[in-house]
């Protein structure tokens, strides 16, 4: 999995699934875009973004740290641009930006439905259209890879509004596969199943629920970023160069454990 010369971005990068795969793909060769949002908590949310920059620095590879909230069409074509301006070309977009809060069904606000949707679904279409683009007019081909989750084959009694937007991400990569295959630009996504990020960290802090999850987990433990990284390195490299429209669960067999 050899990213020498190759440029990517990484949405939701500073923590997380999104940081392990800025990580990966520095670690492979690849230069980087960071994105991270500031978001009510700035101060902690810029050290976040600060600390991956740096943990990306250090693997050799250059990197650029750019704050943007990935809901707007401007972030998108932002993170494009950087990653031409300052290193040079776009090779790889990691659409990895994601919200998932926890909400009864028959109370759900409309608001948090609704940001849900833009974050997640509408923000994975922006940054991908926008990486497309770029990568149509090198006219070398490249590779995007989305974060859809199991969420996406499941349902979930306080996800009404989190797991349709997986289910979205998952059918987008198949569309965008068809659309942009004749450019040589493929599309997949990774479906995490418990994975320990900071989106659930207070969920499996629980220790009944910590041990119903690994309990359902044929082998035998809950999963950890750098696993769903090496996934997306391997979707990003030539590796999978005839790998496009596929969907790649990272789940260590839960889905398929219905015992």
């Amino acid at each position: 999995m050899n990213l020498a010369g190759k440029v990517a971005i990484v949405t939701g990068a500073s923590r997380g699934i999104g940081r392990a795969a800025a990580l990966a793909l520095a670690r492979a060769g690849a230069g980087v875009v960071i994105n991270y949002h500031r978001g009510i908590d700035a101060d902690r949310d810029d050290k976040a973004g600060s600390d991956a920059l740096a943990a990306v620095q250090a693997t050799g590879q250059p990197a650029i740290l750019l704050e943007g909230d990935v809901a707007r069409s401007d972030t998108a074509e932002r993170l494009a641009a950087t990653a031409v301006e300052g290193l040079g070309r776009l090779d790889i977009a990691v659409c990895n930006a994601g919200i998932c809060t926890f909400h009864d069904a028959l109370s759900l606000p409309e608001e948090l439905v609704r940001r849900t949707v833009e974050v997640n679904l509408i923000g994975t279409f922006l940054c991908a259209q926008a990486a497309a683009r770029q990568m149509r007019n090198q006219n070398q081909g490249g590779a995007i890879i989305a974060t859809s989750s199991i969420s996406a084959l499941v349902g979930g009694a306080l996800q009404a509004h989190y797991t349709p937007t997986k289910a979205g991400v998952h059918s987008l990569m198949q569309s965008l596969a068809v659309a942009l295959g004749p450019w040589g630009i493929r599309c997949n996504s990774v479906m995490p199943g418990a994975i320990e990020t900071d989106l659930n960290r207070v969920d499996l802090a629980d220790p009944k629920k910590r041990a119903y999850f690994a309990g359902r987990i044929p082998l035998g433990r809950l999963g950890a970023p750098e696993d769903v990284a090496d996934v997306i390195c391997f979707l990003a490299s030539d590796a999978a160069r005839y790998v496009t429209g596929a969907a790649i669960l990272v789940d260590g067999g839960m889905f398929v454990n219905l015992q």
